[in-house]
């Protein structure tokens, strides 16, 4: 028998995204007002954001991560998300659960955001 935590074989490590719901660019641009304190770039940019999940009654779920476990805002962060996306117009709640599997890594930055600190 698997162990329920593993993930099956062939399922995504990211759950997608709800792109083609129409609150979707909003979102997702509210997420892109939040900015790691200590990384001049934002945090969907930085690949911190894994999944904006929208339903048909416009409740978000955000399933993100952080760039280490030990990073000394992780109790902040995802309340700054809910506040950001929170008065997006049509934004019924809010929920964000926070991850670490699969682990950040600086491959999951955006070009813009290797651009910004130098990479590129």
């Amino acid at each position: 028998m698997t162990n329920p935590s593993e993930p099956l074989e062939g399922a995504p490590l990211i759950a997608p995204s709800s792109v083609s719901h129409p609150l979707y660019e909003a979102v997702a641009e509210a997420c892109r007002t939040v900015y790691d304190p200590e990384i001049p770039v934002n945090i969907y940019e930085l690949g911190l954001i894994y999944t904006i999940d929208i339903n048909d009654e416009n409740d978000v779920k955000i399933i993100m991560t952080l760039t280490a476990p030990g990073c000394p805002v992780a109790g902040e962060m995802p309340g700054w998300i809910v506040d950001a996306v929170s008065p997006v117009p049509g934004v019924k709640s809010v929920d964000v659960q926070l991850t670490w599997e699969p682990p950040w890594g600086m491959e999951m930055m955006s070009d813009e955001a290797r651009l910004e600190l130098g990479f590129m």
